[in-house]
């Protein structure tokens, strides 16, 4: 009898537990969180001395909440959901759609922030007057000034969007913007369309017109028109500075890929007096990952591709390739224009140079290795090439002293996992650009590698809507103003310095 009493209670306690943490609120698989259900929250989600004390769920906002494995909790609704592995009529949630509403009212909110601000000023009493004030009182010295000067002006770039004229204006509502590629002058932006109907068509805008208060360009389209995907491409000065577009493309069925030379005249239709049209070729090569644009001297009209794990250096004039095989595919590619060295990174996370005075039989080629912990995406070379800035599939972006071959700054807040994303260097400037998987564009100090600010993409985050960008110092020509060009979709949009 004195067993049974207490097996009896014993089980009344148990179920008394179970009832606290689980209380059935309708058919729908969820449940609600009660402040009598007998769950003590703490905000740091420490024990309380009784047994191991729940952890607590981020998603909940100020107030913590019980983390219950298999369940979300929403902070709107104050309610427990099942999470489901896949999808269901009934209670289509699962890990993915939760990270998604997450990130979407994120860039919601930082947009309607933006909006109602007008002009984001950075920090609180942060404005041009009371820097110059205390830069005149001695309180800070130029190198702060000029610090604090430049997070001011990013901080208040204002989103424009630019209206594009052209002489199709059925295309420019159903093509999307895929790649921009600003030239060296920043008057002019090569672009690359995905067609509706499938495939890419190439274009250039011309900047001029891109000034205050109204931002119209023009489009020049070519009826040039391919099925296949671009795989990397970069401006190439053969007649003169950025007088072609290289291209590298990739091989689809039978067809080989190619690395093709288009001329930028062939987007012009009346040609100047004494402007010959530019040389169109292209050459056969296997899929290439990269491609780059000698302007060194010992290298002159010659370009490079990165291909699986190997690199091919060819001359446009005579056609003279140069192999250097590699252990990895090498993704990203740059000349350096004083030194005869082309930096390549590969895969691996294996940064390396080619010395182009080695002959591709040697064994003295590669002069320079650095080393990431992830496939390298991107390179850039500093002016005085005497840095490097490298970025990788980790999201990790480091500035690498080739020297010593040491890091000397690593830069926080980019976010990648396996895209294919490029840097963008203005040491004139001096900040950094880079466009995150997430969508945002986040801009960086160069100098000190602070984050100076984060731009939300103007549409919900997708994997096929990361936006492309291009900085530049004198947007639309020596005259132009410091900004930044963003496509995304079908739109363009310019962020201006005030």
């Amino acid at each position: 009898m004195h067993q049974s009493s207490w097996k009896s209670r014993r089980h009344r306690r148990r179920g008394h537990r179970h009832n606290a943490w689980f209380r059935p609120h309708g058919s729908n698989e969820s449940y609600s969180c009660r402040k009598d259900a007998g769950v003590q929250q703490s905000p740091q989600g420490s024990s309380d001395g009784h047994g191991e004390a729940p952890s607590t769920s981020s998603t909940a906002g100020s107030s913590s909440v019980p983390d219950l494995p298999g369940y979300y909790f929403d902070p709107e609704k104050k309610r427990y959901f099942r999470l489901l592995p896949g999808h269901n009529n009934c209670n289509p949630l699962t890990k993915e759609s939760i990270r998604q509403k997450e990130m979407e009212r994120k860039r919601l909110r930082l947009l309607e922030e933006e909006e109602q601000q007008g002009k984001k000023i950075a920090r609180l009493g942060f404005n041009a007057s009371s820097l110059l004030q205390k830069s005149k009182l001695g309180f800070l010295n130029a190198t702060s000034y000029c610090r604090l000067a430049q997070e001011l002006r990013v901080s208040c770039m204002q989103r424009k969007k630019v209206q594009i004229q052209s002489s199709d204006p059925s295309a420019l509502a159903s093509d999307q913007f895929n790649l921009i590629m600003a030239d060296t002058n920043s008057d002019r932006l090569f672009t690359v369309n995905d067609v509706k109907v499938g495939g890419s068509k190439y274009g250039i805008i011309s900047l001029h017109g891109l000034k205050t208060p109204t931002f119209r360009v023009h489009m020049h389209e070519n009826l040039y028109f391919t099925n296949r995907k671009v795989n990397a491409m970069c401006w190439a000065s053969l007649n003169h500075l950025d007088s072609h577009v290289l291209l590298c493309l990739m091989g689809i069925a039978e067809t080989p890929g190619c690395a093709t030379l288009l001329p930028t005249s062939l987007f012009v239709s009346n040609h100047a007096a004494g402007d010959r049209p530019g040389m169109l070729c292209s050459f056969r090569i296997p899929g290439a990952w990269s491609c780059a644009w000698s302007l060194n001297i010992q290298a002159n009209n010659c370009f490079s591709t990165g291909l699986s794990r190997r690199v091919l250096v060819t001359s446009v004039v005579t056609g003279h390739r140069q192999s250097f095989g590699t252990s990895s595919d090498v993704l990203t590619q740059q000349f350096a224009v004083t030194a005869p060295l082309l930096f390549n990174g590969c895969r691996s996370g294996e940064i390396f140079a080619i010395d182009l005075r080695c002959q591709n039989q040697g064994k003295g080629w590669k002069a320079t290795c650095l080393f990431h912990d992830s496939a390298v995406t991107s390179v850039q070379i500093l002016q005085e090439e005497q840095c490097l800035m490298a970025s990788d599939m980790a999201g990790t972006i480091k500035l690498w002293d080739l020297r010593t071959t040491k890091c000397i700054r690593q830069y926080e807040g980019h976010v990648n996992e396996y895209a294919h994303l490029p840097l963008h260097v203005h040491e004139e400037e001096g900040i950094m650009v880079a466009v995150g998987q997430d969508c945002y564009t986040r801009i960086w100090s160069l100098h000190d590698g602070q984050l100076l600010r984060t731009i939300p993409s103007p549409y919900p985050t997708s994997k096929a809507d990361i936006p492309s960008v291009a900085f530049s110092s004198r947007l639309g020509g020596a005259r132009g103003a410091p900004g930044l060009l963003m496509a995304v979709r079908q739109d363009l949009y310019c962020f201006s310095y005030s």
